[in-house]
């Protein structure tokens, strides 16, 4: 068979991100995910998920999900515009849009799919999409698919941003422009500038997309993010977040006006051409916001905070990257941590700039803080 035109072929590539320090395998678990893992038959403290309550190996909730097999099936059959749309969708979606205090909200199959979904919704060749340089891959990717002019000012520069709106404002008056952040960096645990951004996108008449995955469940009252924890959700356009994470399970969501939920129902096209999530899912998920929502989130929010304490006394988030710039040197503290007992994942490009490969730690309010004191002795020591 001809090569002609096939480059260098997988192996080469392979070959070249192995290299490079960059390539990655799978590693899978030998357990159910939890604060204690087993690996390659090594039981192992992980440091390493989004787990942040501990909720995704909770009995209530994995009831929860057997209860919704029995009343609705496995699965959902059809998209949600066919006839996937089943009553545990329409539930979830009514609870979250009133958790999040908007009128509407909207479901995906994941996090991703509610970005890459959203953005080319919402804007088009006409419009400017302003991200923070930091924007998770999703959202980059959705605004690459939009078509829209994509600008980007650097992380939680508003002087910037605020210099980039007027410059857009004057060349395009009419344009609609969306303001595209994170509440809680995901590779880096930092806080955008909420409060000045929301300033910012009103004095220049631009609408804001607030990624809150790393913050739903985890900040604010009642867990509903870092717009909640400000009294700023009503300024919000769009609240986005995952079930990924804090709550334990998975999927996507927005959350929105009534008008731009049917907008999006009709242009999303990660919606529109995709089975629905499965009913069981939908009807967890309900169960797992009603966890977040209760006194017993509250709770484990409190252990949380206790917890990153811990590690870090003023760090705002459970995320806590320790920095080693090269993935040689990223890579090798993982490996040895994972020696004594440890699994924190090495972080590197393209995930991270070049030049920043880390350690991610992952916080949950199910570690205990011994556990917790004996990793920031295992990384004083490196």
């Amino acid at each position: 068979m001809s090569s002609i035109g096939l480059g260098k072929g997988p192996q080469g590539e392979l070959a070249d991100l192995s290299a490079a320090g960059l390539l990655r395998t799978l590693k899978p678990l030998d357990s159910p995910t939890g604060p204690r893992v087993i690996r390659d038959g090594r039981e192992l403290w992980n440091f390493a998920s989004n787990d942040y309550l501990g909720l995704a190996s909770d009995p209530e909730l994995a009831e929860a999900f057997i209860e919704g097999v029995r009343k609705y099936g496995a699965g959902s059959a059809a998209s949600r515009l066919v006839c996937g749309t089943l009553p545990p969708h329409r539930l979830l979606e009514d609870a979250l849009a009133a958790a999040k205090g908007t009128e509407a909200a909207l479901v995906f199959s994941s996090g991703f799919a509610t970005a890459v979904g959203s953005l080319p919704a919402l804007a088009g060749k006409d419009d400017v999409l302003v991200l923070d340089k930091l924007c998770h891959a999703s959202l980059i990717d959705g605004a690459r698919l939009s078509g829209a002019t994509i600008r980007v000012f650097p992380h939680n520069d508003t002087a910037k941003l605020a210099r980039l709106l007027e410059t857009i404002r004057a060349k395009q008056p009419a344009a609609r422009v969306i303001v595209v952040t994170e509440s809680v960096f995901s590779m880096d645990g930092d806080l955008c500038p909420l409060a000045e951004i929301i300033e910012l996108k009103d004095r220049h008449g631009a609408l804001l997309f607030l990624d809150e995955a790393h913050a739903f469940g985890v900040l604010g009252p009642h867990g509903m993010g870092l717009a909640a924890q400000l009294g700023l959700q009503h300024r919000v356009d769009f609240q986005m977040g995952t079930f990924s994470k804090a709550a334990g399970l998975s999927g996507g969501y927005l959350a929105t006006s009534t008008a731009w939920r049917d907008l999006l129902v009709n242009r999303a096209r990660s919606f529109v051409y995709s089975t629905a999530p499965p009913p069981a899912l939908a009807h967890a998920t309900i169960a797992s916001l009603e966890r977040i929502r209760s006194t017993d989130g509250d709770h484990r929010r409190k252990q949380l905070r206790e917890n990153i304490s811990i590690l870090s006394a003023k760090h705002p988030s459970p995320i806590v990257p320790v920095l080693f710039g090269t993935n040689d040197a990223a890579l090798a503290a993982s490996t040895r941590l994972e020696e004594h007992g440890f699994l924190v994942p090495a972080i590197r490009y393209p995930t991270v700039p070049r030049g920043t490969a880390r350690l991610r730690i992952s916080l949950s309010a199910a570690h205990s803080p011994e556990t917790i004191a004996a990793l920031a002795s295992e990384i004083g020591h490196r």
